[in-house]
């Protein structure tokens, strides 16, 4: 029986990458999401890569991430899937290589109890370029997934991960159902259940029907 939700945000819960979308306002976005690319991929080092891609953003007024984020668009289903696991009685939690402006914001829109992600360093209203927080590595989400595990009692038979990108791998290392949705490569071969379809209730459907 399933306790325990952890959803990746980016691509999965939200359809996109966040920090492309700022690096679209700047002029640079297909730069970044090259970068994003091959870092989801696992071609390069997430934490090298992060470090780079939030770089680039340096001088980006914060009033433009805040105003991104709260009009990301979320992935069908989202909403749905969080409430009818919540309904079950299933903590549901979003660990994100992204940004807490935008899982912080998300969290009261789509119904998730707790999120765990990075923060952009800004000042005089404006990014700095330097990033930090709970998922700034390959291994964070594991890390962090051990953590609650533990917390809350919670084995890992008792948890389901759903993700999509390279950095997800630890988190499935640690969850007896490991959903890859609408992943690279590099995740399915980890996963036990595969979702191509953007529409997340097919979660339910092929999790607990």
């Amino acid at each position: 029986m399933i306790k325990l939700a952890v959803f990746d945000f980016d691509s999965t819960l939200m359809d996109g990458e966040t920090i492309d979308f700022f690096a679209e306002s700047l002029g640079i976005g297909a730069e970044v999401s090259a970068i994003t690319e091959r870092a989801m991929n696992g071609e390069l080092d997430f934490f090298e890569s992060l470090q780079q891609r939030v770089g680039l953003l340096k001088g980006l007024e914060f009033s433009k991430v805040e105003h991104i984020c709260r009009n990301l668009p979320y992935m069908p289903g989202a909403v749905e899937t969080i409430s009818a696991l919540k309904e079950r009685g299933i903590k549901v939690v979003c660990f994100s290589g992204g940004f807490r402006s935008a899982t912080s914001y998300a969290k009261h829109i789509l119904g998730y109890d707790a999120d765990f992600s990075n923060v952009l360093h800004e000042k005089h209203g404006h990014l700095t370029g330097l990033v930090g927080g709970d998922m700034m590595f390959d291994f964070s989400k594991g890390d962090m997934l051990q953590r609650l595990q533990g917390l809350f009692g919670i084995t890992q038979e008792e948890t389901m991960a759903i993700g999509d990108g390279a950095n997800d791998r630890s988190m499935f290392a640690h969850a007896g159902m490991r959903v890859a949705f609408c992943a690279k490569e590099i995740l399915k071969k980890e996963a036990n259940v595969i979702v191509d379809t953007k529409d997340l209730t097919q979660i339910l459907t092929k999790v607990f029907l």
